[in-house]
């Protein structure tokens, strides 16, 4: 069945294609032209190959062909980035034709995460699934707190051995849910500190759902297990295949479980179903990733998957593709490519050897600074790392010489406290059932406690639905007047038909009030939440805005220590895990030895260290000119319970074994004389060595 039409010939012209390579162009156009669906497409799109630019014109191609917008289901893992795609798109068909420019000038109706795309099925099905479609939405500290909640009423935090804590009880939940692993293989693999307490976290995780479905609440992972759960439903499946003529996923190597089986639910037999790639990027695990979906994805169906290698890489010099392309073609089992790229450039990756992480500092540091004075601006530089802490050397020598930067993980903007304090009044006027949203926000009032909050929350659980007024509840005489005032607010914030975003404007002018009590630095918070009633101004109603900012939040707060306010220039600090995605023309990578790359965490099994190597290959893979690897011959360790600080004596990372060492040029950092000349490489200096040693017994 087909659900194109051929286009006049007035729309006929390819050009917008002409800019795409071979490669390219092949996973734009396989089987749009057909008259019917075609089969399932894989793309595997190396680092820097342009994945983003060949998955927006294979869109625009669909477009051009006759499929319709709301035809497309586009899947990301940020909202970033499929606006990013839609942009795109749309200065592509712009060159085609007015009527395309027109048709997709309001966007796609379905694209966004994963995540985001989920909980809006999730409502539209509600009435046939058994939710109500007023469901509230916790993020990541909000389930926390019911878990701890859920965990104390089942006595589980006066065991006589000591529970995990709330954090980790999410963290194992998480796991089992993405992973739709048993939870004693969880525990076995990832938890094994916590596997004495299997019974007892069954009940917790069985007592934290029900409270979940008590209060009308879904945690972030609820809305891949609900949609997945949906769309098994072969009905339902069948709507959504339908529904959806062509699903296109960006980024398939960081997908899930439950996400690789939605996709297959609503598309068994893959027609119209697109991924996009790289397994050699594939790098989150710690979220539920597996690299087995991209790798296992052309054999699931019949007749296998089509496969196009993307391989010609925009980004980096031959000689930095050359070494990461060695490191990568050590791993065990992965898509055969070799990036090449037609740019000019002989400079090998640095492999510097320097003596101690204080030194390791001092020379990012003075080599930062050096390509400045050439004319490379600090935003175009990086220093990438494994964990965050490997980062506080360098911290302290940048802050040391005035030298701007940013740091990526950072605080972000909903783990704010007073942001949350806004949006947990906003999420309990939209769903009264929700105490954990509701237990922030009553205690916001002066002179309300957590008992009185409780009981005003066990009240409305056990009233019918629209029965309890919150002008009616139990509340001290003393703050009567104040608790009237806002009960007011939020069965007005709450009502069916509310004015957005006039409701959300009256909420923050109300916690403005409240700010100088609640906060010393109030005036600084101030920004932020004048912030957010402007951004609320963007959204067509509260349910959106909700769901989409607990999904996407934006990145930094006006509290965020680290941030420079005042320059215009400013180094990047980032984790490789974070850094993904992004590039600059120089890279230094702190740690590249045993023990940090890879993590001595994570070096328990074959699939373990295999995710570590691609991490080292996706931080290899970001730098464009300059790109160096550092290699401290000790670092000193914090908080070793059994042996106390101490210094750590490290071997250059296995994943560049002596057999590659000819795709970079070893130095080693400082130079003791400054009039030796060159200084040796690091194998000349094991070589010369190992000469005197010899010499010492003739």
């Amino acid at each position: 069945m087909s659900d194109t039409t051929t286009p006049p010939a007035s729309l006929a012209p390819t050009d917008y294609l002409a800019a795409l390579n071979e490669a390219q162009r092949e996973a734009v156009t396989y089987g749009v032209a057909t008259g019917e669906v075609a089969g399932p497409l894989l793309v595997i799109a190396g680092a820097g190959t342009g994945k983003t630019n060949t998955l927006a014109h294979r869109v625009a191609h669909l477009l051009v062909h006759g499929v319709q917008p709301d035809a497309l289901l586009l899947l990301t893992f940020s909202r970033r980035a499929a606006d990013e795609m839609t942009r795109r798109v749309q200065r592509i068909v712009a060159q085609v034709s007015p009527r395309l420019a027109t048709l997709a000038s309001g966007g796609f109706a379905w694209s966004g995460t994963f995540h985001g795309v989920g909980a809006r099925l999730l409502r539209e099905y509600a009435g046939r699934i058994g939710l109500d479609p007023a469901f509230t939405i916790h993020d990541r500290e909000d389930s926390g707190d019911l878990m701890n909640l859920v965990r104390h009423e089942l006595g589980l935090s006066s065991k006589a051995k000591r529970f995990p804590l709330k954090g980790t009880c999410l963290a194992i939940y998480s796991a089992a849910v993405n992973t739709q692993s048993p939870l004693v293989e969880v525990l076995q693999s990832s938890f094994p500190w916590c596997a004495e307490w299997e019974a007892d976290l069954k009940a917790l995780f069985r007592a934290y759902v029900e409270a979940k479905q008590a209060q009308q609440v879904l945690d972030y992972d609820d809305l891949l297990l609900y949609w997945a759960q949906m769309a098994a439903e072969p009905a339902i499946a069948r709507e959504l295949g339908a529904r959806f003529t062509h699903v296109l996923v960006d980024e398939y190597q960081d997908t899930n479980r439950l996400q690789a089986g939605i996709l297959l639910s609503i598309k068994p037999d893959g027609r119209g179903l697109t991924v996009v790639g790289d397994d050699a990027q594939s790098i989150y695990s710690f979220r539920g990733a597996t690299v087995r979906n991209i790798l296992d994805f052309p054999a699931l169906f019949e007749p296998a998957a089509m496969r196009v290698t993307l391989a010609r890489n925009y980004r980096s010099t031959p000689p930095i593709l050359d070494a990461a392309n060695r490191v990568i073609g050590e791993a065990g089992e992965c898509f055969s490519k070799n990036l090449w790229s037609a740019r000019t450039g002989t400079q090998k990756p640095l492999l510097v050897s320097v003596r101690d992480d204080a030194d390791q500092a001092a020379f990012v540091v003075e080599q930062i600074l050096a390509r400045r004075e050439g004319g490379v601006r600090l935003k175009s530089q990086a220093v990438l790392f494994r964990t965050s802490h490997h980062s506080l050397r360098v911290e302290i020598e940048l802050t040391r010489r005035n030298i701007p930067f940013v740091k990526f993980g950072g605080l972000k903007f909903l783990e704010a406290a007073h942001v949350k304090d806004l949006l947990a009044i906003l999420r309990w006027s939209q769903n009264l059932r929700d105490r954990v949203s509701g237990f922030r926000a009553m205690q916001l009032l002066h002179g309300m406690g957590p008992k009185t909050a409780a009981r005003i929350l066990d009240n409305l659980q056990t009233a019918p639905p629209g029965a309890a007024l919150l002008a009616e509840q139990p509340v001290p005489d003393g703050m009567r007047a104040a608790w009237d005032e806002f009960a007011r607010l939020v069965e007005s914030a709450g009502a069916p038909g509310a004015p957005w975003p006039m409701t959300a404007e009256q909420v923050a002018q109300w916690y403005e009030a409240q700010m100088e009590r609640l906060y010393e630095d109030a005036a600084v918070r101030l920004a932020d939440i004048q912030q957010l009633a402007r951004l609320a101004s963007t959204y067509p109603g509260r349910e959106r805005f909700l769901t989409e900012l607990t999904l996407d939040p934006p990145e930094v707060t006006s509290d965020q220590p680290g941030v420079p306010l005042l320059d215009e220039d400013y180094l990047i600090l980032s984790t490789i895990h974070s850094a993904k995605g992004r590039e600059w023309s120089a890279v230094s990578v702190l740690n590249v030895v045993d023990g940090c790359i890879p993590s001595e965490m994570s070096t328990g099994t074959e699939a373990e260290i295999e995710e570590e190597r691609r991490l080292l290959y996706v931080a290899m893979t970001r730098a464009k000119d300059h790109l160096e690897l550092l290699l401290p011959q000790r670092f000193y360790v914090t908080g070793q319970s059994s042996t106390g600080d101490r210094h750590v004596y490290a071997g250059r990372t296995r994943f560049i074994p002596n057999r590659l060492l000819d795709c970079f040029e070893g130095r080693s950092w400082p130079c003791v004389d400054a009039d030796a000349g060159p200084v040796m490489s690091v194998a000349q200096a094991r070589i010369d060595i190992a000469a005197k040693m010899r010499a010492m017994w003739q």
